[in-house]
Formats: C-alpha cells, structure tokens, sequence
C-alpha cells in the first residue's frame, strides 16, 4: 500500500536513497530569496551541471530580511528580487538552460495557504512543468517562522493541484505530476544528495544574498563571512560522512505523488 492510498497506513521502514537521477527540469519552491540555496544550492548546481534546468519560484518579497528599523523597504525589495535572480545565475554555473525566477510577491511574514496562492503555485507548476519539486518541510517540528511553514504546504498543495484536471481549469494549462518532491530542513530526513564538488557552488549562491549577511548569514566582516563559508560547508560534510559521502544535502524524499 501506498502512504496516499486510503485506507491504513503502510509499515513505517526507514531506509535511505542517495541520489536520485538528474531530472530534466526541476522547480524550488522558496519562501524568501535565499531560502533555495540554504536549503538545495548545492544539489541544484549539481543538477544543472548535468544539463538540468532549475526554476525558482520564491513567494515572498523578502521585505523583513532586515534588522535595520528605518529601512528603504521599498528598495530592499527590488535588492532581494536582483540578489535572488543573481543566486540563480550563479547556481546554474553558465549551464546553457537556465530557468526562470517567479517571484509572488507575498509580503514578508504574512505568507498563508490560501487558494488563491495555492493556484498560482499550481499554475507554475503546470508551466515549468518539473520532473523534482523541492520546498519546505511544513510539518518539521519546532518551525517558529510562519512563512517557511506555508510554504511548505503550499508546495505540497500544489503539486496536488498541479496534477488533478479539474482544479484550476481557469487556467487553461495541462495537469501535470511531478516524479518526486524533495523537502529540505526535513524533520525525518530519508534521501541524500552527494554535492561534495558543488559546495563551493552553494556558497557562491548564498553570497549574493548580499542584503542578508547581517541577519541571516552574521558575516559582517571577512572573518565572519570565513567562518560562514566553514559552518555550511562543515555541515554538509556531516551530513554525508553519516552516508560514506564526501558532503550532502539531505531531504524527506516523497515519490507517491
């Protein structure tokens, strides 16, 4: 049985895959600009090295992404859509078929699950059309922040949305079914993604999140952008030494979609 067929559940089993095959398009699905490379910058380079092409679809305007109080919050919205669209530059590593970057616009800290929104997560799904979705864990346990778990559902209700025909008929667009959905920050983690030779790649990524090296990242000087880049890279080499992996990114792998 299935864990989406009616009925109970399956046996729990807790056994892990690595690597799935390189999919021909993929789509991240974040809540803020640099949320994707925190959660699967390495793995998307590495797709995209492989002739993957990535889509980012980011949901909110990343106007919160501040610490200062008297901020142009205007301006830091236009800098976060320029950072997150040179991120995806620099992830897809002069690959020939770059994706497209969507951007909701939802403001910063008031993302909800809403039909509406869930319609135009669908919507992009059912354009980009992708092979792997990759989002948010929205049942991780402990989330404080608000966004990151709409996000995650919505991720999820979309690709329901995305594959049934008669959601959304407005929209004039085929139903399609992605193969596998990846969600990072996952709280039972079951997949792996070797990223050992795209580290590098990753953290390129996240810098030119420029706007976010105080708040998020707490490199404010070279020495604390030194110690990031030690911290991330650190962490994914871990992450991949509990699986004889030189790094990894790891994900809650669901197929049954």
């Amino acid at each position: 049985m299935a864990a989406n067929e009616p009925g109970q559940p399956p046996v729990a089993t807790q056994s892990w895959t690595i690597d799935l095959a390189v999919p021909a398009v993929a789509l991240a699905i974040g809540a803020h600009p640099d949320d994707v490379e925190f959660g699967a910058g390495a793995t998307l380079a590495k797709w995209a090295a492989q002739g993957c092409v990535v889509h980012h679809l980011v949901l909110t305007d990343g106007s919160k992404g501040t610490w200062n109080a008297d901020a142009d919050i205007a301006a830091l919205r236009v800098t976060r859509q320029s950072e997150q669209r040179e991120a995806a530059r620099r992830l897809s590593n002069g690959a020939p078929y770059a994706g497209t970057v969507t951007f909701l616009g939802q403001i910063d800290g008031e993302l909800e699950n809403t039909i509406a929104l869930r319609g135009e997560v669908a919507r992009c799904i059912r354009t980009v059309r992708p092979d792997v979705v990759l989002g948010h864990d929205p049942w991780k346990r402990y989330r404080l922040h608000p966004d990151h778990r709409h996000a995650g559902l919505l991720a999820c209700d979309g690709i329901v949305a995305a594959r049934d025909p008669h959601f959304f008929r407005e929209h004039a667009l085929a139903p399609h079914r992605p193969t596998s959905l990846l969600l990072w920050e996952a709280d039972e983690p079951d997949h792996a993604e070797r990223v050992y030779p795209f580290i590098d790649v990753k953290l390129h990524g996240l810098e030119a999140h420029e706007s976010q090296f105080e708040s998020t990242m707490h490199a404010v000087s070279n020495e604390q952008l030194t110690d990031f880049r030690l911290r991330v890279a650190d962490r994914l080499k871990q992450l991949g030494a509990a699986h004889g992996l030189e790094a990894a990114e790891v994900f809650k792998r669901i197929d049954d979609l």
